[in-house]
């Protein structure tokens, strides 16, 4: 029974009268190409069978030379066995001179197994051959899989090309040889020789490995040792080696591989996520079981369960009716079709948004809300494009690829000179987003215009239906209408010949003929107005299934290039929505002047400017009476609590927190007292800062704001141009721009520049008068202020003395004649700054003295 060991052996050593040596079958086995390759598992399974069968062939041969195989060690990866054989030493008596008894060995041997039958295969079909193994086996089982280009290195001295060729050539035809190639200190020079076949390279570097060759120059004396191994036709790192060495090639192929990957893949995909978020797709609320559990199993917890419902502040006429008219002009353009952009604003809190989605819920629109508030606070630019492609819906998006990008970019700078042009900027960046959402959004009016055409398709053709039916009503009635069936009743006969048969057929049929032919015309009218009907119908309609797309909080963000950049860019994409009529696009904003990137990005046509104000004191009671007589709490308010409502003004915000502590239990006195107290402690941090150090930290000043605080709070407005020239703002625009940006101010403009000041909304004005009237407070606000004043008018003083000395030297050097009668212009001028320097002494003592008395009340307050 044969046994497979690590080494098999199949027969006892030789006697000591025979030669050894070894010999190569190939073919046995699968030539494995790599790890990969299963097919070696088949050699590995049928390994017994095999090297029983090639034992039972090779006992065959026993009349060659005495032959006896001693030993088969398999030689998987390659695909052959090794065979330890003895022969009889007399083959070298029989060879004429000069012959090569192992080549005689060799044939004889292949001659007599062909005699005996194929040698076996893994596949069962071919047959191998016997090669005698010319060096030494290398019997190894490492990670180096058959080739076929073989490297031949050289121990000792080189072999010619032709030599090595004749020496290689038995074993398959050679496709090339290379001559030595030199070879770094230490290592072996060697030749290469790229065979056509797999096999043949296989063949020779089991039976050339350690080949002895002597030297052509001196035979006897020097010889070159063969090492033999495979060479992998393409080396490991050729393409990575190349791609880094021509990069100026490779990069722009990169960046286009990656584009057109982009574009055909996840493109279409960002579109459709976007398209399925604005038509609620993954909506669960919308799924056929979630109605039908809603509507079977739920219904009980919903009857339970309180809901607030939702109040239209619109259902009475005399609530809020400044809000009617911007609501009219939505409605209108929505109804028309996109050539503008809707610019709605008005003061924060005056109720934009909630106009907005009752306008949107009442059109049955689908909208795209972009809040830029949420964008403007974001600290990086990675974390603005992932919250503009949470917004819309964008998905999938990769923010670590730019980062990549940039580092690519920045490896070629190095490399090319210049950079690859991977990376993006942020609007471009932005722009990508918003172009797959433009996309989406003409999906989306696609497919609400196939299901409106649908509805409009099916509604005709069922009146044309009804109309048919009615005219056949009437010919049955009248007796002129023919039923077709009765002709397969009637077979042949004359009914069939005519196509008439039971309707009349006496004098009056003409009349009844001619009264068919007026049904049939007026039908096929009807037909005709029916379908220019529809026509029209789909153009109508056409425009309600654009989608809207509405941006929100649409402010400048001061100092920062990012937030400019996103402006810009939303800018440029909703003109180019309108301007191709792909949605109706609504802004809303705090401030009239933010609508200046909208006019640049739209310069050919004038923006739709609808402006939200505070409501008056009649509508602000009406709206208060209103929400308390919906939501049960009717008080009945007197003309009191009228007078304090008429405190907070218009502002729906305030008015809706009055609402909310009047509902809690609370007066309406107290509850417009709580919102006053409120807001001073509100004003005072937010105008002055908590401290002198959170203070410095503001845009503008603590003596800036306690000028505007102490104006405002006696008059309703000032003029812009008032306080700007005055101390302490001296013509810094900055400061007043940046306090109506926090709402402490409202600027409105005539004739497009800015006119007055007002409070940023109308509570503050009572605010400011709090605040100005405590007099601890205003104690230390009048003493900085003060301070601040003295230090301005002491500089000035002693610019003016030391004018005034140099007047007077000057006077003195000055040469006049006696007989002048003009004052010089140097006694003119002093006179001048003498006044100027009365001036500021006499503010300084009276600044000083109501220091005194300031720091006195303080005193008396510690």
């Amino acid at each position: 029974m044969l046994r497979l060991l690590s080494r098999r052996t199949y027969a006892t050593a030789a006697a000591s009268s025979t030669s050894e040596g070894w010999l190569y079958v190939n073919s046995v086995f699968p030539v494995q190409l790599g790890r990969w390759d299963f097919r070696h598992y088949i050699g590995i399974l049928r390994e017994e069978h095999l090297l029983s069968l090639l034992q039972t062939r090779l006992e065959q041969l026993s009349s060659v030379y005495d032959f006896k195989p001693l030993e088969l060690e398999p030689q998987r990866k390659d695909g052959g066995v090794f065979v330890r054989f003895s022969y009889s030493p007399s083959l070298s008596e029989t060879l004429p001179d000069g012959g090569d008894p192992l080549s005689t060995l060799q044939s004889a041997l292949n001659e007599e197994a062909s005699k005996h039958g194929v040698l076996p295969t893994w596949m069962g079909v071919g047959s191998g051959k016997l090669w005698v193994v010319r060096g030494s086996p290398w019997k190894e089982d490492m990670n180096r899989f058959a080739s076929p280009i073989l490297k031949v290195a050289f121990e000792g001295p080189d072999i010619q090309e032709q030599v090595l060729y004749e020496l290689c050539r038995p074993y398959g035809r050679i496709r090339d040889v290379s001559p030595p190639m030199p070879a770094p200190v230490g290592s072996l020079r060697s030749s290469t020789i790229t065979y056509q076949h797999l096999h043949s390279a296989t063949i020779a570097r089991n039976v050339i490995h350690g080949l002895q060759v002597p030297s052509p120059s001196e035979p006897a004396v020097a010889k070159t040792r063969l090492r033999a191994q495979y060479e992998k036709p393409l080396q490991a790192h050729a393409i990575r080696d190349w791609m880094s060495s021509h990069p100026k090639i490779m990069l722009p192929i990169i960046v286009f591989l990656l584009g057109t990957l982009t574009y055909t893949i996840f493109d279409p995909i960002r579109a459709l996520m976007v398209e399925s978020k604005m038509l609620d797709r993954f909506d669960y609320r919308k799924f056929k079981f979630y109605r039908w559990l809603q509507s079977n199993a739920l219904h009980f917890s919903n009857d339970v369960s309180t809901k607030v419902r939702p109040i239209d502040d619109s259902s009475s006429p005399e609530v809020w009716k400044e809000r009617k008219a911007a609501q009219a002009a939505l409605h209108a353009y929505l109804a028309d079709t996109p050539t503008t952009i809707a610019f709605v604003h008005g003061p924060q809190g005056s109720g934009k948004t909630t106009m907005l989605e009752a306008v949107i819920r009442d059109s049955a629109r689908n909208a795209l809300v972009i809040d830029c508030r949420e964008l403007l606070n974001t600290s990086t630019d990675s974390a603005l494009v992932v919250g503009l492609a949470a917004q819309t819906g964008y998905w999938p998006i990769f923010t670590f690829l730019n980062s990549m990008n940039n580092l690519i970019d920045i490896a070629s700078v190095g490399i090319i000179g210049q950079k690859a042009g991977l990376s993006s900027s942020l609007p471009e960046q932005l722009k990508q987003i918003l172009e797959a959402v433009t996309h989406a959004l003409n999906g989306v009016s696609s497919s609400h215009r196939s299901t409106i055409q649908k509805q409009l398709k099916a509604t005709e053709e069922l009146k044309l239906r009804r109309v048919q039916a009615a005219h056949r009503q009437q010919a049955i009635l009248e007796g002129t209408w023919h039923d077709g069936r009765l002709d397969c009743v009637a077979g042949n006969g004359i009914m069939s010949e005519l196509g008439v048969g039971d309707e009349l057929f006496d004098g009056e049929m003409t009349e009844h003929i001619k009264r068919y032919e007026e049904s049939m015309q007026k039908n096929k009218d009807e037909q005709e107005y029916l379908s220019r009907r529809q026509k029209t119908l789909t153009e109508v309609e056409a425009i309600t299934t654009l989608p809207v797309v509405v941006i929100r909080n649409y402010a400048a963000n001061f100092g920062s290039t990012t937030k400019e950049d996103l402006l810009v860019v939303l800018a440029q994409w909703a003109a180019k929505l309108v301007e191709n009529h792909i949605a109706h696009v609504i802004v809303l904003s705090d401030n009239r002047e933010n609508a200046k990137r909208l006019t640049k990005a739209l310069p050919s046509k004038p923006l739709n400017s609808i402006a939200l104000s505070d409501a008056d004191a009649s509508s602000s009671l009406s709206f208060v009476k209103q929400k308390l007589l919906d939501s049960g709490s009717d008080i009945g308010i007197s003309a009191q609590d009228a007078q304090h409502i008429e405190r907070l003004g218009g502002r729906a915000s305030d008015l809706e927190s009055l609402i909310h502590k009047v509902r809690n239990g609370m007066k309406v006195d107290e509850a417009v007292e709580d919102i006053i107290s409120r807001g001073v402690a509100e004003l005072q941090k937010n105008a002055f800062g908590e401290d002198n150090e959170d203070g410095k930290n503001l845009p503008w000043s603590r003596y800036q704001a306690w000028k505007v605080l102490k104006m405002l709070a006696t008059v309703p407005e000032v003029g812009y141009y008032d306080m700007l020239v005055d101390f302490p703002f001296k013509g810094d625009e900055t400061a007043l721009r940046s306090m109506e940006h926090a709402e402490l101010i409202s600027i409105s403009t005539k004739n497009g520049r800015p006119a007055t000041i007002r409070p940023g909304k109308p509570v503050l004005r009572w605010v400011f008068e709090r605040v100005v009237n405590d007099k601890y407070f205003q104690a230390t606000q009048e003493l900085a202020y003060n301070e601040k004043q003295i230090l301005d008018a002491e500089a000035k003083i002693d610019k003016y003395e030391q004018e005034l000395a140099l007047l007077v030297d000057t006077m003195k050097k000055e040469r006049r004649p006696w007989y002048s009668f003009h004052r010089s212009p140097c006694v003119e001028r002093a006179r001048s700054v003498g006044e100027k320097l009365a001036i500021a002494e006499r503010k300084v003592s009276l600044l000083e003295r109501k220091n005194v008395g300031f720091k006195r009340l303080l005193s008396k307050e510690v």
